[in-house]
């Protein structure tokens, strides 16, 4: 066992040496090459300096700094690479590989899609555009190009006469209008565009002093009832608060022909025109209001209310009473001084003319107007209410002894308060079913 233990010591130790002087062999060779297969990085242009201080800067001025793309490339010995660029041993080819870094590479792919983006041109191209420059140059070439300034100024004079201003072309519709060859479909047409025009105040007066205003009505008269709508639809756009039309459309009979469509049997469609008409000649406008009054308007309104069914021209009828009794209310009120504004005292003094309330009471629309609340439509209900509101005064005896009315105004206001209650759980405020609770709170109080 001693002789066995001796002879294996003595091998260790052999390969001990060996192996001490293969790695001082080793450490000179990776001396040797050093200089030859370092990585030196050098930093950018405007990196500044680094610890090497001025020795290192001249150093790496001397070396040959490859520049990265976006392909690999072999290093060769003693090429340095700029700071950022990725480096990779190849372990096939035993060589130091180089390309640009992530961020690097990142800009270098957008400047150079950039690149492919732009235009580029051959020498070819270069030469014709010179050549086309100075083609364009040449006064011969521009004047060809160009129309003189004397024959500009001909045609714009030309053009000047073909335009039409809204006056001319309202007096060549009503001479389409009024033409024998015109057919029905035509004068619809010519209506509509009339229509279109009076929207402006100045349009509508300059159709009533050129005669429109008698053609119109002379389509009220039609025993087409196209003619009929449309014409309605015309005047009443035509006297939307412009009371120079007004004055003179009552001045033309235009209340009577009205109340007269109302009277006879109509289409709907007919009757919601003449309603709207009717509606724009009555607002502000106390003395039309009066001479309403008297030739029976409420009454032709309330045989009108009772035979609609669908809650439309009811709803109209409404709205219209809630505007003439809503005018007399704010025009009474002194809110106006009479020094500053001459003409108030007049207007109250026509206002309190128009005995609207006792009309009401006569013609049965505190029980009329209640009936409004059975429709399903918010907005029909919303108007009821606010024609309720302002009748009260007036109706308030009969709103008390009537249980339908009072019997609708608890379901309906449990059916809003859910409805309110429902939107507050969504966000929603000030809504306008919300309004609607609000208009049935202020009536019950009234009735109370």
């Amino acid at each position: 066992m001693k002789l066995i233990s001796s002879s294996v010591t003595a091998a260790l130790l052999t390969c001990i040496t060996v192996a001490s002087l293969l790695l001082q062999h080793c450490r000179h060779v990776t001396a040797d090459r050093r200089s030859d297969s370092a990585l030196t990085v050098v930093e950018n242009a405007e990196g500044g300096g680094g610890a090497g201080g001025d020795e290192e800067e001249e150093a790496n001025l001397n070396l040959e700094v490859i520049q990265p793309t976006e392909q690999w490339q072999t290093l060769k010995p003693g090429q340095a690479v700029p700071a950022g660029s990725h480096v990779k041993l190849n372990l096939q080819t035993g060589q130091r590989e180089v390309r640009l870094g992530e961020e690097q590479l990142k800009y270098w792919t957008q400047d150079h899609r950039r690149g492919e983006e732009s235009q580029s041109f051959s020498p070819d191209e270069l030469k014709q555009a010179m050549k086309n420059i100075k083609e364009d140059l040449n006064p011969d070439s521009v004047a060809s190009k160009y129309r003189p300034l004397e024959e500009l100024k001909r045609d714009m004079a030309q053009l000047d006469l073909l335009v039409e201003t809204d006056g001319q072309i309202m007096r060549r519709l009503l001479d389409q209008f009024n033409g024998s060859n015109s057919t029905t479909e035509q004068r619809l047409n010519i209506l509509l565009e009339l229509e279109y025009l009076v929207h402006q105040v100045d349009n509508a007066q300059t159709l009533c002093s050129m005669g429109g205003l008698q053609v119109i009505l002379d389509g009220l008269n039609s025993s087409d009832f196209r003619l009929q709508e449309r014409s309605a639809f015309v005047l009443g756009s035509a006297m939307a608060s412009n009371p120079v039309v007004q004055v003179k459309a009552v001045e033309s009979g235009a209340l009577q022909l009205l109340l007269t469509a109302l009277a006879t049997t109509q289409p709907l469609r007919v009757k919601k025109k003449v309603l709207f008409a009717v509606a724009a000649l009555l607002r502000h406008f106390p003395y039309t209001q009066r001479t309403f009054l008297s030739h029976g308007g409420l009454q032709v309104l309330s045989e009108l209310f009772r035979a609609d069914g669908g809650g439309v021209l009811r709803t109209r009828i409404a709205a219209m009473l809630y505007d003439m009794i809503s005018e007399k209310e704010l025009i009474s009120q002194t809110g106006l001084d009479p020094v500053l504004d001459a003409a108030h005292e007049d207007r109250v003094r026509q206002y309190s003319e128009v005995s609207l309330e006792g009309e009401l009471l006569e013609k049965g629309w505190c029980t009329l107007v209640p009936q409004l609340l059975e429709s399903t439509e918010h907005d029909y209900r919303e108007k009821a209410l606010r024609a309720l509101l302002a009748m009260a005064p007036t109706c308030l005896d009969q709103y008390r002894s009537d249980r339908s009315l009072l019997g609708s105004l608890l379901s309906l206001r449990e059916q809003y308060q859910e409805m309110v209650q429902s939107e507050m759980i969504l966000g929603e405020e000030n809504s306008y079913f919300a309004e609607i609770a609000e208009l049935i709170d202020a009536l019950q109080v009234k009735i109370k």
